[in-house]
């Protein structure tokens, strides 16, 4: 492992808005926020909002930033990563922003029923041999639906043709109700 990597790992340890928890430490129960985020970690009862798969957390820290009426979370399990979007909200003082250094499969370890408000999945993996590893399959779905406001929204942003169109089948089959779609990203 690179020896600026440490150094971030390190750095990171630091940072009151950065939760740590590997797989093995939320396997088998939930982890200690869930149902809470809004009060002991935000404390506030703003909307909260997860990026999930959010890499250096760049969009989320944007986020947070237009939109301080508002709580984000940005979730990876790549440390190095985050620390960009860690260090710059840190740097920044933005309060309405934390990161979760975890796996996405046990993501509904961590929030409660009704606890999140939207989810954004911003160009994830499109995961072409492994279905259920795909963030938008219905194994994930179900997932998501522990904690997402009966009112909540996935926000999906892809560049990914395979991807666009898998999930669009998906929305389809399943009868999930679509706000906005459009197959021209970049335009």
């Amino acid at each position: 492992m690179g020896k600026g990597k440490l150094q971030k790992f390190r750095e990171m340890e630091s940072f009151n808005h950065v939760i740590q928890a590997p797989y093995k430490d939320v396997l088998n129960s939930d982890h200690f926020l869930k149902g809470k985020w809004a009060k002991e970690f935000f404390r506030n009862t703003n909307p909260i909002i997860l990026e999930l798969g959010c890499g250096k957390g760049e969009y989320s820290v944007k986020l947070a930033e237009r939109f301080p009426g508002k709580n984000f979370i940005g979730v990876d399990i790549k440390g190095a990563r985050i620390w960009k979007g860690a260090k710059q909200s840190f740097e920044h003082k933005l309060k309405n922003v934390g990161f979760i250094r975890t796996n996405i499969e046990i993501i509904d370890r961590f929030f409660g029923k009704g606890e999140i408000s939207e989810i954004w999945l911003t160009f994830p993996d499109p995961q072409m041999k492994k279905a259920n590893k795909r963030l938008t399959s219905i194994n994930f779905i179900s997932k998501y639906k522990k904690f997402l406001d009966e009112n909540g929204m996935i926000h999906l942003k892809t560049d990914s043709n395979y991807q666009f169109l898998y999930t669009s089948a998906l929305v389809e089959e399943n009868n999930f109700e679509v706000v906005a779609k459009t197959n021209d990203l970049y335009n």
